[in-house]
């Protein structure tokens, strides 16, 4: 894989990018358009200066980076990708979009990978124009920093794209689970559960927010919270993949936490709105409940 396309310019999008660039390869990232696309270089060349100036990277390897991530609009110079990561909101109707247009530039043996977190792959592959060169890619927040990729094979994936993929993810200094192509895969179908029950303890006032993570951070050995994950992970995407795996299975265990819906009605999505089961304004994060 000498060049990568990544089709996304946000939170995930650029992260990827990011760490591709890290390891030597030419990287294009796109958006809507140019300007959002050179939003988000603008974004990885500021995470990069704090590194540096944090002493985590040399500044010539952060100017050496920076040079291989080139802002681009549309699809057209798509067509010299050897691998195309699809890194969009987590709705299979864009997905489904990226995946038509961006088929259509695909070069031949070049493969096509969706960042998605629990959407059906083999789904998926069929808005591709080759199901045997679609392929799950499944990176987790905060990319440069986490150390696992899951790779997911369709049920018309090829070998050889499994392999050439799971080489590249490799290759990029990450641990590889390999997940058959089931809702959730393997981390978010233990994970989202979790964290949707969390939802349902706070909502029947079973114990508080805090009470909630200390618990699990104390008691299961967690780093984090369930509720301080959520809020860092996006309460609209927690309720995105709750959906997926509910809708999908039609298991009444995957049903969304009514409390989880209120929060994104109301527009309290986490850190990335300043509020969710915290509120981030102050110096430091206090319960909203």
């Amino acid at each position: 894989m000498r060049n990568i396309a990544v089709i996304g310019a946000g939170q995930m999008g650029t992260g990827i990018a990011q760490t591709v660039a890290q390891h030597g390869m030419p990287v294009m990232l796109s958006d809507i358009d140019l300007a959002h696309a050179e939003a988000g270089k603008a974004n990885i060349e500021k995470a990069v200066t704090k590194l540096v100036g944090r002493g985590k990277i040399e500044a010539e390897a952060a100017e050496a980076l920076l040079t291989k991530i080139t802002p681009v609009a549309g699809y057209a110079p798509m067509a010299e990708a050897d691998l195309i990561i699809e890194a969009a909101t987590e709705r299979e109707e864009i997905k489904n979009a990226i995946f038509e247009n961006a088929g259509k530039v695909l070069a031949d043996g070049a493969i096509m990978a969706s960042n998605t977190s629990s959407i059906p792959i083999t789904r998926m592959a069929n808005h591709s124009p080759d199901p045997q060169r679609f392929i799950g890619l499944h990176f987790f927040n905060p990319v440069p920093v986490m150390g696992l990729i899951e790779v997911i094979p369709g049920l018309a994936t090829a070998k050889e794209t499994t392999d050439r993929v799971t080489a590249f993810a490799e290759g990029l200094g990450k641990q590889v689970v390999l997940s058959q192509d089931e809702p959730g895969f393997v981390v978010n179908r233990i994970l989202l559960p979790m964290i949707n029950e969390a939802v349902f303890v706070l909502g029947q006032s079973t114990a508080g927010i805090e009470d909630i993570d200390k618990g699990c951070r104390l008691g299961l050995n967690h780093p984090m919270g369930p509720l301080q994950l959520a809020d860092f992970v996006g309460l609209d995407t927690c309720l995105d993949i709750i959906n997926v795996l509910y809708k999908t299975t039609r298991d009444s265990k995957y049903r969304p936490a009514p409390l989880l819906v209120k929060y994104v009605e109301a527009g309290w999505l986490g850190q990335k709105t300043g509020r969710g089961f915290y509120d981030y304004s102050g110096e430091a994060p206090v319960p909203t409940r």
